[in-house]
């Protein structure tokens, strides 16, 4: 990043800022810093420092960081805080915790590594960190494996146990196959075993099952923060919280608040039974100090040598002053109905501590004021000077003057563009304005005075450095923000196949092939000819009962579960079943052969041949604000190729809510306008046909394509011309 680093030499302030760290205890307070700045001045700053840590006052603060560090630094991670106040709740964030381990697992291996830091993660307690790296492990081709041995470990480490591994922190055994999938890793691990010796290690897709790549070993890092070392710590800790919840409840009882003193005997106990019945290890999070004598922060986690910003000091403390005051009003109010133990309601560091902390530590205050001393160690102050790029609103013409203005007084200019596409071509627009420019994305070439590189990156905004005469501008200060963000996945079930009988719950509803829809009721062990066989129990509508011998599995598909809409059942005996499998017979074969004269008839017609990609086309699809699926890229790329081919089109995109169906018809559409055709995007409601035309209105706002809107919000005047306009 020289291009970037270069000029900062040149500031007087940062070679002074960059000499007193070299022996820095406390806070250097540097002012006249502004929010996207900040990320250039902390990677300069930073360079050699092999650990670096950005606190934030909030997670939102932190993700805007997270977000313009990533231009700058590879290596950047988040370590997210955990929730204090509902430390209890029954469903717990693997993602959360997949974040904060995977930071845990850098530190731990002794990685280059830079750290957006919430303040509430730093009061979080954690257990000791080097008794937290003994749960690691390495598992490699050629070791001997003791298979029951090693699932008590991965129990032991915060993994869960199930049929089918497909999720992040769960492990599968079946026969002399072990499935893996560690939080740290994109892909589980499938580990097959030849007798007790580990044959082979390969990851694998957890939606298709099928081997991506063979692999030499897995390094398992534990699925949770919390870790009892062994049988003696656990019995011991949770002899600590059964006798501090019995003390509570003697007190609760003796105050005649019975409902507490009941209500705080339950809670224990049921957190207690989860960790010795089910191994629950994040039933245990509430109670992390009763298993640990030494309370740890996220600052002990950290290497001598690390250097800390923070962003804002006073308001990293003013947020982290707030939490611990309603973290403090919410652990009394609990303590009194009996939520919680005595010692629960000091399970975070008081912000006087995180602050006494820092100040022994090498740090760099990053304020856009002058900030008051409070109770920080403030060792030096600096200021440098530093100007926001005003927004562009589209107008070209005024950025080519600025341009003009910046090159005539020699100032070295850096335009960052988010489009690889749109940045080339405005490199090209500026140099055919008069003004001299070039697009590179060599990120250590030196610029010269007065040269203008225009590169590829995203920032949240531009930034200028009067003294230096460098000027940042980023595509959202001419074009206005367009955040990137990670498409979330979702996932529905209606229907599976039934492999075993862990596959069906009691209460699920199945279909028998002969039968139809019935309920799952469970196993029933029933004696003919002396012999004692399990039965599938079905029952069906009227309360009549069918039994279905166990190895007859393959006769019954699972409908759904227990918790679904109630569907109609099917009466035993009955001939409903019989009539509707005849009806879809039949429909099934009106649509073979509808679909045989189809085929036939588009077979012997040519279609349309449209053209291939154009710039624009790679520049519209370089703007989607979201992280294609392979899914999806798959999708786009069939369907571009079926419309330049000249076979008559004939495709079906099939995907859940969040799948991103809506962008494929997009980019389909956007190549269609370009070859002069019109397009017409049906929807099934008035709402969707709104939701959509904004959609595609804020997707093609840069591009010279009209799209318009028939509903029933539109007037009649409106449809009347917008079906003239289409003729």
């Amino acid at each position: 990043m020289r291009a970037f680093r270069e000029p900062l030499s040149e500031l007087g302030a940062f070679e002074e800022i960059r000499s007193a760290l070299k022996k820095n205890t406390g806070m250097l307070q540097v002012t006249g810093c502004i929010d996207a700045q900040k990320a250039h001045f902390i990677d300069g700053l930073g360079e050699g420092y092999p650990v670096k840590v950005i606190i934030a006052a909030n997670d939102l603060r932190a993700r805007e960081i997270y977000e313009n560090e990533q231009f700058f630094d590879g290596s950047v991670m988040l370590f997210p805080a955990k929730d204090f106040i509902f430390f209890q709740a029954d469903v717990h964030s693997r993602l959360l915790t997949a974040q904060r381990i995977s930071v845990l697992r850098m530190l731990a291996e002794e990685k280059p590594l830079t750290v957006i830091v919430p303040a509430a993660a730093l009061m979080n307690h954690l257990m000791p960190f080097n008794l937290w790296k003994k749960g690691v492990y390495t598992l490699r081709t050629g070791d001997i494996l003791d298979l029951e041995a090693q699932k008590k470990a991965l129990t032991a480490l915060g993994y869960e146990r199930t049929g089918q591994v497909e999720g992040p922190g769960q492990f599968a055994v079946r026969g002399g196959i072990l499935d893996l999938y560690p939080l740290t890793e994109e892909q589980p691990v499938r580990i097959e075993l030849w007798g007790d010796e580990i044959d082979s290690i390969r990851s694998f897709d957890p939606e298709s099952q099928r081997s991506v790549e063979n692999l030499e070993e897995v390094r398992v890092y534990p699925a949770s923060e919390v870790l009892i070392q062994n049988a003696a710590a656990r019995r011991k800790g949770l002899d600590r919280i059964l006798a501090e919840a019995e003390a509570q409840e003697k007190t609760l009882r003796l105050a005649m608040k019975t409902e507490e003193a009941h209500r705080v005997k339950t809670t224990v106990r049921e957190a207690a039974d989860r960790l010795t019945e089910f191994d629950d290890l994040s039933a245990m999070e509430g109670y992390l100090d009763y298993f640990y004598s030494r309370r740890v922060s996220f600052l002990d986690c950290l290497p001598e040598n690390t250097l800390i910003f923070v962003d804002e000091p006073n308001r990293m403390t003013e947020a982290a002053g707030a939490l611990e005051a309603e973290f403090r009003e919410s652990m009394t109010h609990r303590l009194e109905k009996g939520y919680i133990l005595p010692g629960q309601a000091s399970l975070l560091f008081p912000l006087q501590e995180v602050v006494a902390r820092l100040n022994a530590m090498n740090c760099v205050g990053l304020c856009m004021l002058e900030n008051a001393r409070g109770s920080w160690k403030v060792t030096g102050r600096f200021t440098v000077d530093v100007r926001s790029i005003n927004p562009y609103n589209n107008s070209v013409e005024t950025l080519v003057s600025d341009m003009r203005k910046w090159q005539k007084a020699r100032c070295r200019v850096i335009l960052v563009s988010a489009s690889r596409t749109r940045g080339r071509r405005m490199a090209e627009s500026l140099t055919e304005e008069g003004v001299t420019a070039f697009y590179s994305e060599d990120e250590d070439r030196v610029l010269a005075p007065g040269e203008v590189m225009v590169t590829y990156g995203k920032t949240t905004r531009g930034y200028e450095y009067p003294l230096l005469r460098f000027v940042v501008i980023s595509d959202s200060d001419i074009f206005g923000r367009e955040q990137r963000k990670p498409r979330r996945r979702q996932r529905a079930y209606e229907g599976t196949k039934i492999s075993s009988f862990t596959d069906l719950s009691p209460g699920d509803y199945v279909v028998h092939e002969s039968h139809g829809l019935g309920i799952y009721r469970g196993i029933e062990k029933i004696e003919t000819d002396h012999v004692m066989k399990d039965y599938m129990k079905v029952e069906y509508d009227g309360g009549s009962c069918l039994y279905v011998p166990a190895s007859s599995l393959d006769v019954i598909q699972k409908y759904a579960d227990a918790d679904a809409k109630k569907p109609k059942l099917n009466r035993l005996g009955g001939q409903e079943w019989n009539r509707t499998r005849t009806r879809v017979r039949g429909a099934v074969r009106e649509i073979a052969e509808e679909l045989v004269a189809l085929y036939a008839a588009r077979h012997n017609e040519k279609g349309f041949s449209f053209s291939a990609d154009t710039v624009w086309q790679r520049e519209f699809e370089e703007m989607f604000p979201f992280e294609e699926t392979e899914d999806q890229i798959r999708a786009i790329d069939e369907t571009k190729h079926d419309m330049q081919s000249d076979a008559i089109m004939d495709r079906l995109i099939c995907g859940d809510v969040g799948y991103g169906k809506t962008e494929i018809a997009l980019r389909a559409a956007f190549k269609a306008v370009q070859d002069g055709k019109q397009v017409a995007f049906l929807v099934p409601t008035t709402i969707l046909a709104q939701q959509h035309y904004n959609t595609f209105i804020q997707r093609l706002k840069e591009f010279p394509v009209r799209v318009d809107l028939l509903c029933r919000f539109r007037s009649g005047a409106e449809q009347k011309k917008t079906v003239a306009d289409l003729q």
